[in-house]
């Protein structure tokens, strides 16, 4: 039975790219995101090829494909064997608005307006960023500029970069297949001209790598969407959150990712942050306010009885999959009492 199910599941995905939006919990205090309805998604090789293949093939970053599969070869994957896709994602702790940039996870999210009668969405990309000497910035900004077909003016510095290694550039890349900006191009509020842009094919399987001079690359079909979808004066929040807990339902979950290039933070580091994280978590209920105004800040601010060894088997395996931490029980909003002649037989309106 396990077989037939793990053979279903494979041939039910094998070869789909990995579609980028999502539909956001129907409560607004969850903040897990799902895509496919199997916990753990496989496919198959459909030849001899790499993980930045396959990551290539499901709009993944390189960097991610290679945490979720530490047996599998990354230069040598063979015809047939499995390869395990993300799924479950928790939203950075930012607005629920614009776009925000989580440098720590290499991924992008953006929330689109809401259609009229529609569920609201969010669309989650892939992307590259800044090197330890070339760091991407932290902090709010805004798109300022649109451009299709950028030509690309390479700074000074960059240029004596690559002259030292050998490599010179012109003063100007014309827009076409070498251009490292891509077809497409979002230029940022923040002083140095970051930008976040396309590739070039040259650099394509450095999606979901730390390997930029600071701006943000993405895939072209995904450049392509946001730069469609984005108008100028669109929010931008640039964080670093590499633990992120958030609740689906009542299970709790925690996601946890390695430290970027130049960073080392120690295991009880780690431990002390997700401790924080759970605390604030654990002060929101499925109505948001539950616990705050009928437990109590003490309450509020106590650890629930969290599976210790998934906690800290996720922040060691540092691969990104949201894995489980508490499971609470059901709860029922408190009887409110109503105006005479409304509600119920005993005069109390009793919501769960």
């Amino acid at each position: 039975m396990k077989i037939r199910a793990l053979f279903v599941l494979l041939t039910a995905i094998s070869g789909i790219a990995n579609a980028t939006t999502y539909t956001l919990p129907e409560n607004s205090n969850d903040s897990v995101i799902t895509q496919f309805h199997d916990d753990v998604p496989l496919t198959r090789a459909e030849q001899n090829e790499t993980l930045p293949d396959v990551a290539r093939r499901f709009l993944l970053g390189q960097t991610e494909i290679v945490r979720l599969n530490p047996d599998v070869d990354r230069w040598q994957v063979k015809k047939g064997e499995i390869v395990r896709l993300a799924n479950r994602r928790i939203l950075p702790d930012t607005p629920h608005e614009g776009i925000t940039l989580n440098i720590a996870e290499y991924r992008m999210y953006y929330y689109p307006p809401t259609q009229k009668g529609a569920a609201p969405q969010v669309m989650s990309f892939a992307h590259g960023i800044g090197r330890q000497d070339w760091k991407t910035p932290l902090g709010k900004t805004s798109i300022v500029q649109k451009v299709k077909d950028p030509a690309w003016h390479p700074p000074e510095s960059i240029r004596r970069e690559h002259a030292a290694n050998g490599d010179p550039l012109p003063v100007v890349v014309s827009p076409g297949p070498h251009n490292p900006l891509g077809a497409y191009m979002l230029h940022l509020a923040v002083p140095g001209g970051y930008l976040i842009h396309g590739t070039d094919i040259d650099k394509i399987y450095g999606i979901g790598m730390q390997i930029t001079h600071g701006c943000v690359r993405m895939y072209p079909e995904d450049i392509e969407a946001l730069y469609n979808s984005v108008p100028v004066g669109t929010a931008v929040y640039m964080v670093k959150q590499p633990i992120k807990v958030g609740w689906l339902g009542n299970t709790l979950y925690i996601e946890a990712h390695p430290d970027l290039e130049g960073e080392k933070t120690t295991l009880e580091q780690k431990l002390e942050a997700a401790s924080k994280l759970i605390q604030k978590a654990n002060a929101i209920t499925r109505d948001g306010v539950y616990a705050a105004s009928q437990l109590g800040a003490g309450a509020a601010q106590s650890l629930p009885e969290i599976d210790q060894t998934a906690l800290k088997q996720a922040l060691t395996a540092l691969d990104g999959n949201p894995v489980a931490l508490y499971q609470r029980l059901p709860q029922r909003v408190l009887p409110v009492r109503l105006p005479t002649g409304h509600g119920s037989k005993d005069g109390y309106y009793h919501g769960v």
